[in-house]
């Protein structure tokens, strides 16, 4: 069966007298938390057009499986582990099939003038991470959630989240500083930098 459209299917059940209220809150809940799960997926696949695509996807799966969600306060942690693990299917579906780039011209230079270049390193340094390790980052950095929260939402362990952030920004931080130095803009370690 294939999934139909979640912008199509949730107006039409609007229009099912009984599922109403249900099909509002959906609308509601999951048009509230569009961006985040934009930027979460974006974080994971390292890829902005896969990223809607993931998010589309979470949001047919969550309309499909809205009546298994019993407490709607916890929506976003329900939505955002859907989100997680489409990302997920993603990155397999990514593994099983290798993209060849032959035929293809040389990737567009970024705009490195709309930007600081401490920002672009720290994109490319992000870019370094494992999918697992930018989804905690941003969730515990960027989003501001707590370990437990991140745990929810990814289906995790409380103690392997923790354990990947720890080795995420250790991860990071080695990348970032090697960009740094590597532009001059950081002294190399054992010639006046930090130890």
């Amino acid at each position: 069966m294939a999934e139909e459209s979640w912008e199509v299917a949730v107006p039409q059940a609007l229009a099912g007298g009984a599922e109403d209220e249900r099909a509002r809150t959906f609308a509601r809940l999951t048009t509230g938390r569009l961006e985040r799960a934009y930027r979460l997926a974006a974080v994971i696949l390292d890829d902005d057009v896969e990223a809607e695509d993931a998010v589309h996807d979470a949001g047919v799966r969550a309309w499909s499986r809205w009546r298994d969600l019993r407490d709607p306060a916890r929506f976003d942690a329900w939505f955002d582990r859907i989100v997680v693990n489409a990302c997920r299917d993603r990155l397999r579906r990514r593994r099983l099939r290798p993209i060849g780039l032959d035929g293809f011209g040389d990737p567009p230079a970024p705009d490195v003038l709309d930007r600081p270049p401490e920002r672009d390193a720290l994109r490319r340094a992000l870019a370094t991470l494992t999918p697992e390790h930018r989804a905690v980052v941003l969730l515990h950095h960027v989003e501001g959630l707590p370990l437990a929260e991140i745990a929810a939402r990814t289906g995790e362990r409380e103690g392997t989240v923790k354990s990947r952030l720890h080795y995420a920004l250790r991860e990071l931080r080695a990348a970032y500083e090697a960009e740094q130095r590597a532009a001059g803009r950081m002294p190399a370690l054992g010639t006046g930098g930090r130890r």
